[in-house]
């Protein structure tokens, strides 16, 4: 069988849609069961011509049908509404369109028109959490037995075992694309009160900046009386985001909406408490694995910070809880269930039943 993959987001500057899509690629080149399968990557020719919507409809069916492909996985949220292959869309949230007020009303806009077509016209829906599932249900009206839900797995970005990192320290770290509903300006405050009584502490910020409506996270930074110690990152290389993990004491990601939240799973991996927003989603992802502020206030935030940073007993209880919650999360496992998937969808539309013995991956553009 003939797998082709939108493979537009491995390029440019990848963010998470981007890792998960190398990810499973990854683990796919070193299965057995899916080198019985052709893999076809299928992305713009150059940076310059567009990767947008006009491509996904336009460009990628054609591309699609002259690869010969069985089936179609979009892993990015949508995919072509007429796709001459049954496909397999990847949905990992639905915040455009449970909290539109987030987004501009152009992309808001596009993002729920597009999504919400391409979740219908998808031969499945692969999802990355039960809160998800449900979001989409709510709020695509999508049947529920077309949406699988397949947990990602966990990369140690920082290479220590967690039985290393027991030790406090004074490096808060944060990793993610900067939104409104993850409380970045809330972080820097509680940090801020934090570090005015411990002059060691240092804040990294690792992510671009796409609020809306516009926060100045650098005129936030200059404001407080401790912005020497406050660093932000746009984009980071994978070895400096490794550093980065390795060098950090403690992670906060104070999001109150995502599918799933990858980085706080990767901190935990790396030996490194976190300090989340108490959610649903975190709750099912994390378990008891983190230290939860009830909001994202800066006083709750500084208490919890000071916890995860400089209480032992609080550092030990939330890694030893990672230990057994970590064990949930494998990117062998999540490649292995999107494959399933895959295939199935594939050969209920399959026109000549039958698998591809050639076991291969390309590209094309």
């Amino acid at each position: 069988m003939k797998i082709a993959v939108d493979a537009r987001e491995l390029h440019g500057k990848p963010t998470g849609v981007g890792r998960f899509l190398r990810q499973l690629l990854g683990e796919w080149r070193n299965m057995v069961a899916a080198q019985a399968h052709e893999l076809v990557e299928l992305a713009p020719g150059s940076p310059e011509r567009t990767r947008g919507t006009l491509w996904e409809q336009l460009v990628l069916p054609r591309l699609v049908r002259q690869a010969g492909a069985d089936v179609l996985f979009a892993p990015a949220y949508s995919g072509p509404l007429f796709s001459p292959v049954p496909m397999v869309v990847a949905v990992h949230d639905v915040s455009f369109a449970a909290h539109p007020e987030w987004f501009g009303w152009r992309e808001g806009a596009r993002r729920r028109a597009t999504v919400r077509l391409s979740a219908r016209a998808a031969a499945r829906i692969i999802t990355v959490s039960d809160f998800s599932k449900r979001e989409i249900v709510t709020h695509l009206g999508i049947d529920p037995s077309k949406i699988t839900v397949v947990y990602e797995g966990v990369t140690t970005l920082a290479g220590i075992p967690a039985e290393r990192r027991a030790a406090s320290g004074t490096r808060v770290l944060f990793v993610g694309s900067i939104f409104n509903r993850r409380h970045v300006p809330e972080l820097i405050d509680g940090f801020a009160r934090l570090a005015r009584t411990h002059p060691d502490l240092q804040l990294d910020i690792v992510g671009d900046n796409r609020t809306s409506p516009r926060v100045d996270v650098d005129a936030l930074v200059r404001g407080t009386e401790v912005q020497d110690r406050i660093h932000l990152w746009e984009y980071v290389s994978d070895e400096q985001l490794r550093r980065l993990y390795a060098d950090a004491s403690a992670f906060a990601f104070l999001s109150e909406y995502e599918g799933f939240g990858l980085t706080p799973l990767e901190a935990l991996a790396s030996g490194i408490p976190v300090v989340l927003l108490d959610t649903p989603v975190a709750r099912e992802v994390c378990g008891d694995a983190a230290r939860y502020v009830g909001r994202p206030e800066p006083r709750l935030i500084e208490s919890a910070l000071a916890a995860v940073l400089f209480e032992t007993g609080e550092r030990e209880r939330i890694l030893s809880a990672a230990r057994a919650m970590l064990s949930r999360y494998s990117w062998t496992n999540c490649a292995t269930r999107v494959l399933d998937v895959l295939i199935a969808a594939g050969r209920r539309g399959a026109h000549t039943p039958g698998i591809d013995p050639a076991g291969s991956t390309r590209k094309v553009e």
